[in-house]
């Protein structure tokens, strides 16, 4: 974990959907090359809160910062420009586009990574070989699992400071979701810092330096990855 300033720091965060009050007063904040979980049931404010982070959710008290800059009103187009990329539950991919072109399409130059090697085509390849057996085909003529390949691909060319995962291995194969959870570890070695939102507990603790538990739109858990594995608190806010 880094101990510089954080590059996502969210203060006090309120957010509505129409008339109903989701998020009430939610403090995240991630450093440089850190990797948080954030957990919680269905219906807890996971999705609500990261679409306020990345700024589709524009109803809201409370400051979000990102790399010392207020993103409290930011567009998600000026959001990503910033060097977040957000790797969708949905996948996303264009699917009228053949591999390479839903790829090179977001891709900025590996030398602008803001550290490491970046992310080239070449190196996006070599991690997700089966990407590289369709690289010609359609988006929308790959599987669930290539698809959730190359959603994460398209994100990692963006040379991100950050990357938000949001249920990246809901509904896949077992065999995708172990190449997933390698990748991620990946990223995390390359020290791009990270959100996971994923329903396997287990493994976000495995991957994170710590995890943030929502429960009612209310952060009511925090702590390091370690001592939360064997939190009885944490089995009983999750349900399981």
């Amino acid at each position: 974990m880094s101990t510089t300033d954080p590059i996502l720091d969210a203060r006090g965060i309120h957010a509505w959907y129409g008339s109903s009050h989701v998020l009430h007063g939610v403090d995240l904040a991630i450093a440089r090359g850190e990797t948080v979980g954030l957990l919680g049931r269905n219906g807890m404010g996971k999705s609500t809160l990261i679409r306020t982070l990345l700024g589709h959710v524009t109803q809201r008290e409370g400051q979000i910062r990102l790399f010392g800059e207020d993103f409290s009103r930011g567009r998600p187009h000026e959001v990503a420009r910033r060097g977040v990329a957000y790797v969708p539950e949905g996948r996303g991919v264009f699917p009228n586009l053949s591999v390479r072109e839903n790829l090179v399409m977001a891709a900025r130059p590996p030398q602008l990574a803001p550290r490491g090697q970046g992310w080239s085509f070449e190196r996006v390849m070599d991690t997700f070989p089966r990407l590289a057996e369709r690289i010609g085909h359609l988006g929308g003529q790959l599987s669930g699992g290539e698809q959730q390949m190359l959603s994460l691909g398209r994100a990692l060319m963006t040379q991100p400071e950050l990357i938000i995962l949001d249920e990246a291995t809901e509904g896949l194969a077992p065999l995708i979701v172990v190449e997933i959870w390698r990748v991620i570890g990946e990223i995390r070695a390359d020290g791009i810092a990270t959100l996971i939102v994923d329903r396997d507990y287990r493994k976000v603790l495995a991957h994170a330096d710590r995890a943030v538990v929502l429960q009612k739109g209310a952060v009511v858990l925090q702590g390091a990855s370690a001592v939360l594995r064997d939190d009885a608190a944490l089995a009983e806010f999750l349900g399981v």
